[in-house]
């Protein structure tokens, strides 16, 4: 705005210069009078554009701090509803895809504490009271000390470990299945974040025991096959270490003697009355899981065919976290790494009227653990469900 100033204040400089040279003669001359006239008309014009400008300046002034008041009160405002989230083991691989998913977020705050004090029990107990939500990323015995030092009752407590997955008191965090689950992960207190091989399994039994396709009294099977970021980080570290050995080069199946930690979850919640025989295998490759549940057509309930059972998953997932896909192979393959770095999961009919083949497909770091949990908090703290997801 100062070039302008100063181009007036050449201009009026020039004018007053002609002004005054008139009064050095005594003759009045028409031309002296044109000048007199012409002065007194450019002084007028130019203070009108000094004042238009100012009162302009003062405007955008005005404008621009109006402008920085809304934004900053906007932002106050945003500030003071945030919600308060504290993640208990944020050092873990679960922990720490939590911290980064709500680390970008805007309406949630991260409650830390330093590293020395990060395992303190004093410091801990604070956080925990202190919080609107915590995720507890802990080993069983760790988050059960962590629910032993809740003292107010208003905290949302999400626990990622296989403590609490079957308790009574806590709700089980598949928002997606039947029971009227999403309305009751809204109003719970206590969510137990469900294990990601038993996701992919519940995905496909749950509903269809709930509903009566399915008797409770079935013998089913399950392979789960998943990347090796399942395994934490030890597990993490073996298959990318530079001298690793070669037995990782190829999957290798675990849980050998049928006594997987997701057993019980994956019982309970499908209300089996016998546990499954479960096969996980584990790959080398990063992210991802394909949970088969393989069934003879004369396991099902009198009535039902491989046709109703299509269509009964096709009209209960509808998305937008899990939804079912009709041919959902890659040319006769289906590949488990296909969701790999997402929060969705698929779920898909195959085989034929005989022997047919249920399949989920997700990421075991996505719905199948820190996904699932995002989801479960955004639900309990009344945020948009699907904030802070990649589907």
């Amino acid at each position: 705005m100062n070039k302008y100033y100063y181009l007036m204040y050449i201009f009026s400089i020039r004018r007053v210069h002609n002004f005054t040279s008139i009064f050095r003669s005594h003759a009045v001359t028409s031309d002296k009078l044109r000048i007199i006239f012409t002065f007194i008309l450019d002084y007028s014009i130019i203070m009108n554009y000094y004042s238009l400008i100012r009162r302009f300046s003062a405007a955008l002034r005005r404008r621009a701090g109006a402008e920085a008041i809304r934004k900053y009160s906007i932002r106050r405002e945003a500030i003071l509803h945030m919600k308060r989230i504290f993640i208990d083991g944020s050092a873990g691989t679960t922990g720490l895809r939590i911290r980064e998913r709500l680390a970008a977020r805007e309406d949630v705050s991260l409650v830390t504490l330093p590293e020395p004090l990060r395992k303190d029990p004093g410091a801990r107990r604070n956080a925990l009271n202190a919080c609107d939500a915590a995720f507890l990323c802990l080993p069983d015995d760790a988050a059960r000390e962590a629910v032993g030092f809740l003292d107010n009752p208003d905290v949302i407590v999400l626990d990622t470990s296989t403590a609490h997955r079957t308790e009574p008191g806590w709700t089980y965090g598949f928002p997606e299945l039947s029971g009227g689950c999403p309305e009751a992960v809204r109003k719970s207190r206590r969510i137990a974040v469900p294990g990601c091989h038993a996701s992919g399994f519940l995905s496909l039994a749950a509903p269809l025991t709930a509903a009566g396709l399915l008797p409770k009294t079935a013998l089913l099977t399950c392979t789960s096959l998943t990347g090796y970021s399942g395994g934490g980080k030890k597990m993490i570290a073996e298959y990318e270490a530079e001298m690793r050995g070669l037995l990782l080069d190829s999957p290798r199946q675990y849980g050998l003697s049928q006594q997987h930690k997701h057993l019980r979850e994956m019982t309970a919640v499908a209300q089996l009355e016998t546990s499954p025989v479960f096969c996980p295998i584990v790959a080398d490759y990063y992210s991802g899981m394909e949970v088969t549940v393989p069934l003879f057509a004369s396991q099902l309930s009198p009535g039902v065919t491989a046709k109703t059972v299509r269509e009964f998953f096709r009209d209960f997932y509808r998305g937008p976290v899990v939804s079912y896909r009709e041919d959902a192979d890659e040319g006769g393959f289906l590949a488990s790494g296909r969701f790999s770095g997402r929060d969705c999961m698929e779920i898909s009919v195959l085989g034929n009227d005989e022997r047919i083949l249920l399949v989920s497909r997700f990421d075991n770091l996505g719905k199948g653990a820190s996904g699932a949990a995002t989801q479960c908090m955004n639900l309990a703290l009344g945020l948009d469900p699907l904030a802070g997801l990649v589907l």
